[in-house]
């Protein structure tokens, strides 16, 4: 099971900067998701691994061998790409086990593999069909399982479930992961969606503008953003902007329009300019009196949003602006536009970071 190294690699397209002096080292085994907006360089990052894009410069390292200048067919890395390529004349089963037929496995190794995965991608009842009679799901479904027949040591998946139904999704990515481990592969999945990176990696890469900006467990990357952008992008943040006016071991006192938030302990100086971060699902709320008067604030709900297993409860709070909670759906008779609720927050999940230097604006900006 190879080990992953980026060192430093750089790549432009014309004038677009696709990877900026990105440094990444995956382990053996891992199972790594790409997180990031669109143009981020997450498919360039996964090109350079298998060799389908040279970077201008930087060193590509496999399992402790310099790669950068090796070609695709060295490598033993497979990437499965958005576009899926299957071969339109041969069957869903002969584009499986075409991979493990070319490297010359023997034919009972060959129909295992191939039955295995497609019972992974719930498709075995399509075997002898022919890829133009598969929906675009489908399809996207017998790309991913030729990859994992490829019997390669890395797996880079570019948004292998980005066009299946809800359900399906979230029970292949079970599977995927389950997968992956028990084939002892290193896997490196490109994906948009949080809640599927979250859910599958051991751990997660935040890229943005060709540079990884955070690498770290599904729990530091939610629970401990490195910056703004990586609060709001994991996972809803309500983003406030103030002053330091206590800094100590127990916890960071900012004023923000008047009124004073507290949030975790920092190395911040009192009267720095500071942002101060906190998910909407870490934020409570409360109608109860004796609980207003102990809140940091008060508000008025604007509306209250039904989306399923929760509700968002936002909340007009005046100087500090629009306030959002997430809560269990059980709470949203209790909740009415109308309502003056206290909000409040436990300060260890509160992030505090400077101001930074290009501004917040920019910062929390979706390219």
């Amino acid at each position: 099971m190879p080990e992953i190294v980026l060192d430093n690699v750089s790549k432009k397209f014309g004038e677009t900067v696709a990877a900026d002096g990105l440094s990444l080292s995956i382990k053996d085994g891992e199972y790594v998701c790409i997180l990031g907006p669109t143009g981020a360089g997450k498919t360039t990052c996964m090109r350079m691994i298998c060799g389908l894009t040279q970077p201008d410069s930087g060193r590509v390292y496999l399992d402790g061998k310099d790669v950068t200048d090796d070609p695709v067919d060295t490598r033993n890395a497979t990437m499965l790409t958005q576009s899926y390529a299957l071969f339109p004349h041969m069957t869903v089963y002969d584009n499986v086990r075409f991979a493990p037929q070319i490297k010359g496995w023997a034919p009972e190794d060959i129909k295992q593999v191939v039955r295995s995965t497609l019972h992974m991608v719930h498709l075995e009842q399509k075997a002898e069909w022919m890829p133009a009679q598969l929906s675009g799901g489908q399809q996207q479904r017998i790309a991913l399982a030729r990859a994992l027949a490829s019997g390669s040591k890395v797996l880079l998946l570019d948004e292998p479930l980005r066009a299946l139904d809800a359900r399906l999704r979230i029970n292949l990515r079970k599977e995927l992961r389950t997968m992956a481990k028990q084939m002892g592969v290193t896997c490196i999945h490109v994906t948009h969606d949080q809640d599927e990176a979250l859910a599958v990696a051991d751990r997660i890469a935040i890229i943005r503008d060709g540079r990884i900006i955070q690498f770290g467990t599904p729990s530091e990357v939610f629970d401990d953003p490195a910056t703004p952008f990586v609060a709001t992008f994991v996972g809803r943040s309500n983003i406030l902007t103030g002053k330091v006016v206590r800094s100590d071991g127990e916890s960071t006192a900012i004023d923000v329009a008047g009124t004073v938030l507290l949030a975790r302990p920092s190395p911040m100086e009192v009267g720095e300019e500071a942002v101060l971060a906190v998910k909407i699902g870490f934020t409570r709320i409360s109608k109860k009196q004796e609980e207003i008067d102990a809140a940091y604030f008060t508000g008025t709900i604007d509306r209250v949003l039904y989306e399923g297993v929760t509700i968002t409860v936002e909340i007009n709070a005046g100087g500090l602006g629009l306030i959002s909670s997430k809560l269990p759906n059980r709470k949203f008779d209790d909740y009415h536009a109308g309502d003056i609720v206290g909000v409040s927050w436990a300060p260890s999940k509160a992030s505090v970071f400077r101001v930074p230097p290009e501004g917040l604006e920019k910062e929390l900006k979706l390219e």
